[in-house]
């Protein structure tokens, strides 16, 4: 059971272990949440808590993605340039191709790839078309403007603030 940001009740202490659990049906989730007994403020009261506790442990999560992701990116950049450093090494010695005890080593030519020199003289025919998108900031500022738009409205839908 994770550390809490407040004491909460065993019904809520429930609730918060089934809302971090990722293999809990969100049926049975939803079945605890109306279980739980008390006056509306009661329960706001705890549903704020166990919301708050999630908020905390999700930005850990994110913090250790970031985390995890920035030392992913250096390892592979390090085997990069160790890479690089024994195919020249292995090019200034004159030995393109070799054995030890547990590996093989070989430096092998790729296959052509297209560099791009002047990506506005490119022909249609070279040119992968695409879908348009449609735009929804720029149809908010005209209706905004008050632009005669027939073909889209503005919708203003509520949340739910905790303080």
């Amino acid at each position: 059971m994770s550390h809490t940001l407040y004491e909460l009740t065993n019904d809520y202490l429930t609730l918060l272990d089934m809302a971090e659990d990722p293999d809990i049906d969100e049926q049975a989730l939803i079945d605890t949440m109306e279980g739980i007994e008390g006056e509306i403020e009661i329960k706001a009261d705890g549903y704020a808590r166990v919301m708050k506790q999630l908020e905390a442990t999700s930005a850990n999560l994110e913090f250790e993605e970031k985390r995890l992701m920035n030392r992913r990116k250096t390892i592979d950049r390090n085997i990069k340039r160790m890479k690089q450093a024994l195919q020249d090494a292995m090019i200034a010695t004159g030995k393109p191709k070799f054995k030890t005890d547990l590996f093989s080593f070989t430096i092998r030519k790729n296959p052509a790839s297209v560099v791009i020199d002047r990506e506005t003289s490119i022909p249609p025919e070279f040119l992968i078309p695409q879908d348009p998108k449609i735009d929804k900031k720029a149809i908010k500022a005209a209706i905004d403007r008050g632009d005669d738009i027939t073909f889209a409205h503005l919708e203003q839908g509520e949340s739910l603030i905790i303080r």
